[in-house]
């Protein structure tokens, strides 16, 4: 795929999360997500800190986190949640969609990959019934490498990824099946709300179910 058509994609998917946050209740915003320890507001505060921050000023957040990338997005998120309403957030990612902000090293694809993960993790979090189109998810599920994988620390061994809704496979031994973009989250780390996933693994990649209140 073009770089023009993968920006295409990064485009649809920022004007489809802006249309979803528009239409959250303000309790959503602080509701939990599939990252541990953020809100939505944290998520959303993450994914438009490249739009509102200088690469001077991502320098000086590098260094003060003493060169952790992971310490300064977790700092620079909790600080930006605590001091930008939802709306102002909202705006910062409505008034970006066509920004051409990638990550190091990650070019278009790199940014196509950030904004769907982050966005699921948002979706799902919040248990809405939101459906990535296949497509996409299929370029993100393209551009995964053992390295990435690695970098989110998913324990795969012994089993196999199976898309219901594409035709992709990865690793080996007892099948776990659902939904493409599920299965990116498995590879991503993320631990999903119990009942999306089918097979007898799936429970190693589910989160505890809430006690009912």
């Amino acid at each position: 795929m073009t770089e023009e058509a993968l920006r295409a994609e990064v485009v649809a998917e920022r004007r489809e999360q802006v249309e979803l946050l528009a239409s959250l209740r303000p309790e959503q915003w602080d509701a939990p997500t599939l990252c541990d320890g953020w809100r939505v507001r944290e998520v959303v505060a993450h994914t438009t800190m490249p739009f509102r921050t200088s690469r001077r000023r991502l320098v000086a957040e590098l260094i003060k986190a003493r060169g952790s990338f992971d310490r300064m997005s977790d700092r620079c998120a909790r600080r930006d949640a605590e001091r930008l309403p939802a709306e102002a957030l909202l705006a910062s990612l409505r008034d970006n969609v066509a920004h051409p902000w990638s990550p190091p090293g990650g070019g278009p694809h790199g940014a196509l990959s950030h904004d769907v993960i982050h966005g699921l993790d948002i979706t799902v979090g919040l248990g809405l019934d939101r459906r990535v189109p296949p497509e996409r998810v299929a370029l993100v599920l393209s551009g995964m490498r053992r390295r990435n994988i690695a970098y989110f620390g998913a324990d795969l061994t012994g089993v196999e990824l199976r898309a219901t809704d594409l035709d992709w496979v990865y690793g080996g031994g007892t099948p776990v099946r659902g939904l493409a973009q599920d299965l990116l989250l498995v590879l991503c780390g993320r631990r999903l709300p119990p009942g999306r996933l089918d097979g007898a693994a799936a429970p190693r990649f589910e989160r505890a179910a809430r006690p009912a209140r």
